[in-house]
């Protein structure tokens, strides 16, 4: 192959692609499998073998490459692992040192996003995986349907679930 500036084997376009793509990989695999720290190595791992690769993978393909991979490798983890969800900050919490509010509001708005926390933790996988990757990264349905491979209809679908589910376990505080 070439040394193209199309080339995934050409160093500079690597490194370009790495950087436009490495941080939503890691958000997704962490969404998906519930461990930052795990994604991270997945993510790494990923790119490691995209780069390995390069020759049989063009540029265009390489996303959905390391997607693949990224997504095998977690799914390989977890079912070895038994990973669980653990109830992680995924949720950023407003810093309340220096706050006007009474303590009995801050007590509880901190009880309502402890409550909220364990609610999307006990999710369903996918719910959950669809439901962070909306309000969290503020992908668009259509953009969490090509991450998952899957259709628009099938993320409008899991998102409804996932709030029902939400609106049911917190109610209205």
């Amino acid at each position: 192959m070439s040394d193209s500036k199309n080339s995934t084997c050409d160093e500079q376009a690597f490194n370009q692609f790495f950087k436009s793509h490495a941080k939503l990989l890691r958000s997704y695999l962490y969404y998906k499998f519930g461990d930052l720290d795990q994604a991270e190595d997945i993510v790494q791992d990923s790119f490691i073998k995209l780069w390995n690769n390069c020759a049989k993978v063009p540029l265009d393909k390489a996303k959905s490459y390391v997607y693949t991979i990224a997504t095998n490798l977690g799914i390989s983890i977890a079912r070895h692992q038994q990973v669980k969800f653990k109830h992680q900050n995924y949720i950023t919490q407003r810093k309340s040192d220096v706050t006007n509010e009474s303590p009995e509001f801050v007590m509880l708005e901190k009880e309502y996003m402890e409550k909220l926390k364990k609610a999307i933790a006990d999710l369903p996988d996918r719910q959950r995986e669809v439901f962070l990757l909306s309000r969290i990264d503020k992908k668009t349905y259509r953009e969490i349907a090509e991450l998952s491979n899957v259709s628009v209809k099938a993320i409008e679908k899991l998102m409804h679930k996932a709030l029902l589910t939400l609106r049911k376990k917190i109610g209205n505080i």
